[in-house]
């Protein structure tokens, strides 16, 4: 199901049709999921300016965009980064991403990623690699109100994005 979704509805882009694993960490389709891939775009938090972290408001000065093959978390500190696909969600079905965010019914968009490194050592991250699975689960009907009918404030977001109020 996810297979024909993600080929004639466009429902993941760029979709991969089987798990590949050769030297990097899994993505594509799996059983009942998807593994995604981070892209190359990184958003990391740095405290120069000797901020607070306020999830209302996130300034983009906290923040060093990076773009590459991998990004080397700081210790204690963290990064967001996006997927790689594009996922544009049917409305009669809902997806779990690992961390528990759900990518509503009728949601489409790049999935912003979050990674925390709580180590006292540097973490890195690689692009173009696995980094989450997300698992489908179709609805018998459609809900009455979905993600795109009440305008949610992040569909159709592109790129790394911030938290929204």
């Amino acid at each position: 199901w996810i297979k024909t979704m993600a080929t004639k509805s466009g429902m993941i882009k760029p979709f991969v049709s089987k798990q590949v694993r050769k030297g990097k960490i899994s993505f594509g389709l799996s059983s009942y999921g998807y593994d995604a891939r981070v892209s190359n775009e990184f958003k990391i938090f740095t405290n120069v300016n000797s901020g607070i972290v306020d999830p209302k408001v996130f300034k983009k000065e906290s923040f060093v965009t990076k773009i590459g093959k991998e990004c080397i978390i700081p210790p204690n500190s963290f990064a967001l980064a996006r997927t790689m696909e594009y996922f544009k969600i049917p409305e009669d079905v809902l997806v779990i991403l690992v961390n528990v965010t759900p990518l509503e019914p009728g949601w489409e968009g790049h999935v912003t990623l979050e990674f925390s490194n709580t180590t006292p050592l540097p973490a890195k991250i690689y692009a173009n690699e696995g980094v989450a699975q997300f698992v489908f689960i179709k609805g018998n009907e459609k809900p009455q109100v979905t993600y795109a009918n009440r305008k949610g404030k992040y569909m159709k977001q592109k790129g790394v994005t911030l938290p929204k109020v």
